[in-house]
């Protein structure tokens, strides 16, 4: 009775081995699309993610994708500053970028409303059509009134 405990033990550790060895299975599918799968003109404006492409996971990279695709409608100062900050973002360490998530989610709701107004506020004056500037013009000077002399550089 002995003899089969013993070798009923070193068959299952040898059985646990055995499996334990065994590679295990990628249960996950690779997250997608994946930097390759993108269009030259996504690669390209979404260049300064490129070196972190693979740690992103599915919802943000979605999201850059989409942002990728509205980028040709945007004006160029959008452009420039979605550019801008990509390549902040890029920069920052990945315990930074932990950091300004959770500054974020600290935020009160009504800092967040604020901020959204904020947002929207500097969205419209962008969509706004630039008027040029036009210098003030000079009070009229009509008959009677006197135009004080300028000052002398004469010392008296």
């Amino acid at each position: 009775m002995a003899k089969t405990a013993v070798a009923l033990i070193v068959w299952l550790c040898i059985a646990l081995s055995a499996v334990a060895a065994q590679p295990a299975k990628q249960t996950t599918k690779p997250v997608r699309p994946a930097w390759s799968e993108l269009t030259a003109a996504q690669q390209q404006v979404l260049a300064p993610l490129a070196e972190d492409w693979n740690n992103l996971d599915a919802t943000r990279r979605k999201k850059w994708v989409t942002i990728a695709n509205r980028y040709p409608k945007m004006k160029p100062a959008e452009q420039q500053r979605l550019q801008k900050r990509m390549k902040d973002w890029a920069a920052l360490t990945p315990a930074q970028r932990e950091a300004a998530r959770k500054r974020y989610t600290k935020l009160t709701p009504e800092q967040r409303r604020e901020m959204r107004k904020q947002w929207e506020a500097y969205r419209r004056s962008l969509a706004q059509p630039e008027t040029p500037f036009d210098p003030p013009v000079a009070e009229p000077i009509g008959p009677g009134t006197t135009v004080p002399p300028a000052p002398s550089s004469d010392p008296q």
